[in-house]
């Protein structure tokens, strides 16, 4: 059976190790003057060397002869050992599936024995966070005040799960995602070392696919070379689902445009090719994103050809700010929606007819009621529903992409007409603040600021400080499509009675908690 190229190509010294130099400095000068700590943590995502480098930290303290920088010679009996699976002084555990207190009570019981062939005993726990909270408990004592001869190394793609009495025990190394051009240029070593045929550019694709893990991109080419021949850009986006950079640059080209027909056509194409929506829709993202590094002013971050670089220039003045920030978090929702959607392409069709069509034609469907009209003041006449009867909620559309693009002169009604929905999106995230949002009403919208009275005082002051603010403006862009601000306005009338009311009784807790005043009265001491 071949040998899978990332185990073939894993690294054996410090200097094989690609784009972590902060975690391999700093180890590899604890060893060279013998200031190794009794217990680390290697946090980070898949594929970014978190074991690689654990095994490399057995290696260098247990090795035969050492050089006096700290990096192991790999040629004596114990490296040889360690790169061969067979060093009985180095353990690694699977905490995925040994979970239990049981077993790190077994793990506790035998790190008392000295080592049998090297000068420490290190256990390896991949994937610490999957243990038990009895047996992170268990483990606490251990980490604490292990033997002498003892070395931990915890490795994880969940830093947040592992408690803080654990975290406090360790040193903390935090893994890197790897820059596309270091997966390149690795990927560049092994093929002329293997002797495998690439095209230009299909490394490159690998590696964005990889999205910053050295293993997945290592483990795609892999797969790419079992077949026969050249490994071609066009096999590769066969493979791995992907749609040509071409089509992508087209479809901007329709959205940019606004031209509906071609932009569904284009779609519709790439669908039919066989690409997958949700990859589709994370190359326009990422398209897009580079755009965006252009039109701020960092074109030299943009890691692509001449010609795609004058491309995105070219969208980067056609769109505005605003339009493309509302672009990309447009084709961004498309990929979450995917998730739970029955049709995957379904998402990735809506946001693109969002992004082209009229806003008049999304947000205003025909036989839809019309916005209440607005009274003096710029209130809305009877509430915040529209006239004619409470809303149906399949009628109520979020603001398209269109109207970001292009301000429309009537943007409050518009907003007005989703208030529901971004109240119901704040509901599911804090009742207490659609609570305060009751009887609000959208009074004005005007360059990016979104007025809303609100009654009373009271819940001004409430709605008013930051963190309930940062909700209600972050409901209103996920509804809208574009970021907004927000301030908030006593309403007159009734509602500067509600103040005297609230202010140091148990109907202030109650509103808080998502209660509405409905009548007041004054209340007298008997004598």
């Amino acid at each position: 059976m071949t040998q899978a190229l990332y185990r073939k190509w894993r690294p054996r010294t410090w200097d094989q190790v690609v784009g972590q130099e902060h975690v391999i400095r700093t180890l590899r000068n604890a060893v060279a003057h013998s200031k190794v700590a009794h217990a680390y943590l290697f946090a980070g995502p898949r594929g970014t060397g978190k074991t690689t480098t654990a095994r490399l930290l057995a290696k260098a303290v247990n090795c035969l002869h050492p050089d006096p920088a700290g990096r192991p010679c790999d040629a004596c009996d114990h490296c040889q050992a360690v790169n061969e699976g067979r060093f009985m002084d180095l353990v690694e555990i699977d905490a995925a599936s040994n979970t239990s207190v049981d077993d790190v009570r077994d793990l506790r019981d035998k790190i008392h024995f000295a080592p049998s062939q090297g000068r420490y005993k290190v256990y390896i726990i991949d994937e610490v966070h999957m243990l038990s909270t009895a047996a992170f408990n268990a483990l606490l004592k251990t980490l604490e005040e292990p033997p002498e001869h003892a070395i931990f190394v915890l490795a994880t793609t969940e830093v947040h799960k592992i408690p803080a009495t654990v975290l406090s025990r360790c040193q903390r190394y935090e893994f890197r995602r790897l820059p596309v051009a270091d997966i390149v240029a690795y990927l560049q070593r092994i093929v002329e070392a293997e002797e495998i045929e690439v095209e230009n550019g299909a490394l490159t694709l690998i590696a964005r696919q990889a999205t910053g893990s050295l293993r997945d991109a290592i483990s795609l080419l892999d797969q790419l070379a079992s077949g026969e021949g050249l490994v071609t850009l066009a096999r590769a986006q066969e493979v791995l689902g992907v749609s040509t950079h071409e089509a992508v640059l087209r479809l901007v080209d329709a959205v940019v445009a606004r031209d509906a027909a071609q932009a569904m056509a284009q779609l519709r194409q790439v669908l039919d090719g066989g690409a997958d929506p949700r990859q589709f829709a994370r190359q326009v993202v990422g398209y897009l994103r580079q755009v965006l590094q252009v039109q701020v002013g960092n074109a030299d971050q943009v890691d692509a050809p001449a010609e795609t670089r004058a491309k995105m220039a070219e969208h980067a003045r056609a769109l505005p700010g605003h339009a493309l920030l509302c672009l990309i978090r447009l084709y961004n929702r498309a990929v979450s929606e995917m998730r739970a959607s029955w049709d995957p392409a379904l998402p990735l069709e809506v946001v693109t007819a969002e992004a082209v069509l009229p806003p008049e034609e999304v947000a205003s469907p025909k036989g839809a009621p019309p916005p209440a009209a607005e009274g003096a003041g710029g209130t809305s006449q009877g509430g915040s529903e529209p006239r004619g009867g409470r809303a149906v909620p399949g009628d109520e559309a979020p603001l398209p992409a269109s109207a970001a693009m292009s301000p429309s002169k009537e943007e409050a009604p518009q907003v007005r007409q989703v208030w529901p929905q971004v109240l119901q999106r704040i509901r599911q995230q804090s009742p207490e603040v659609a609570g305060l949002l009751a009887e609000a009403r959208v009074l004005a919208v005007q360059g990016g600021l979104v007025t809303i009275g609100v009654q009373g005082g009271f819940r001004k002051q409430k709605l008013s400080e930051p963190q309930r603010k940062t909700m209600v403006e972050q409901g209103l862009a996920a509804v809208v499509g574009r970021a907004l601000q927000v301030r908030f306005k006593v309403l007159g009338g009734a509602g500067h009675d509600y103040d005297a009311l609230l202010e140091g009784s148990l109907a202030r807790f109650a509103v808080e908690l998502g209660g509405k005043v409905v009548q007041h009265q004054s209340l007298k001491r008997r004598k």
